[in-house]
């Protein structure tokens, strides 16, 4: 345990179940940014189609059964294709790791991501997000049938478990700021290479609660309810949202015109309440394009 009251546990195999931050791949996207050429809509027109990289370990959004690709993202992309077909071009799309899938849209191989990404302060240097599709507010999950951990004040002094590197790490200060609102301070936290593996420190008693994003802590819930239950939020809004390059104004224009469409016609709602369980018709209809802008939306102003 450092003496900052972080610790992080022995690396073991296993997939993310939430976003990682990627330092090194985010590194890399600044530097791309700098660098690189964008395609934006005029580009996308000449050249007759829209290239998307999304990836297929990342449940409900994008991932594998069977061999064959299922979630949210996987019915919406045949929305997509339909919308752009209506504007005189294809989708096309590639599959990647998560790893380095932000740094080859920064680096102009994709024109956006169409994947869950979380909004965070580093990507919106480098990022500009379609509205927001999903929430990712942030909530603790606990053993079911704790009955000891239900508001704030209990989680106080408690071992929390998180994934290293994951967006969730930025935001741990609002849940300090809260637990000095109810006269106490944060316990331990330990830092997992995986969620999963944090999962398992959880079921076996080595942690009193995870935090994670809102779908993803939904999404375990309904797969696993006898051993997890879902607390509550430990943080202000989040946002799910795609990434289009800063230098594709034109191109982040259309996406946004699709979520209007897709919003207005049902067809979200239906695919949220489908996929995560809920809908979100609050979420921001604009485009989140600033920092500033990012931290009134979220509360955290």
């Amino acid at each position: 345990m450092t003496h900052a009251g972080i610790a992080t546990a022995t690396p073991m195999n296993g997939f993310a179940q939430l976003r990682k931050l990627a330092l090194a791949g985010l590194a890399g996207c600044l530097l791309a940014s700098a660098t690189s050429a964008h395609a934006d809509l005029a580009d996308v027109e000449k050249r007759g189609y829209l290239s998307v990289a999304t990836e297929d370990d990342y449940a409900p959004f994008n991932y594998i059964v069977d061999g064959k690709p299922e979630g949210f993202h996987k019915e919406l992309l045949e929305d997509l294709k339909a919308y752009a077909k209506e504007k005189g071009f294809d989708v096309k799309q590639e599959i990647l790791p998560w790893t380095g899938l932000l740094a080859s849209v920064s680096s102009g191989q994709y024109d956006m991501a169409f994947t869950g990404a979380l909004v965070t302060d580093d990507r919106l240097r480098v990022f500009n997000f379609a509205p927001p599709f999903a929430s990712a507010q942030h909530f603790y999950v606990k053993r079911a049938g704790d009955d000891s951990l239900s508001d704030i004040a209990s989680l106080c002094g408690k071992t929390a478990g998180l994934q290293a590197g994951s967006a969730l790490l930025a935001r741990l200060p609002e849940l300090k700021k809260m637990m000095a609102d109810a006269g106490c301070k944060i316990g331990d936290v330990v830092e997992y290479q995986s969620y999963p593996e944090a999962y398992a420190d959880l079921a076996n008693g080595r942690l009193d609660y995870v935090i994670n994003a809102l779908i993803s802590v939904n999404d375990l819930v309904k797969t696993r309810g006898d051993t997890f239950a879902k607390g509550i939020a430990v943080s202000g809004d989040g946002f799910a949202a795609w990434p289009v390059p800063k230098k594709s104004p034109e191109l982040l224009k259309l996406i946004t015109g699709f979520m209007n469409q897709i919003r207005d016609n049902g067809r979200l709602a239906e695919l949220q309440t489908k996929w995560f369980g809920e809908a979100f018709p609050s979420m921001p209809k604009e485009p989140i394009t600033d920092v500033d802008q990012f931290h009134t939306l979220a509360g955290m102003k």
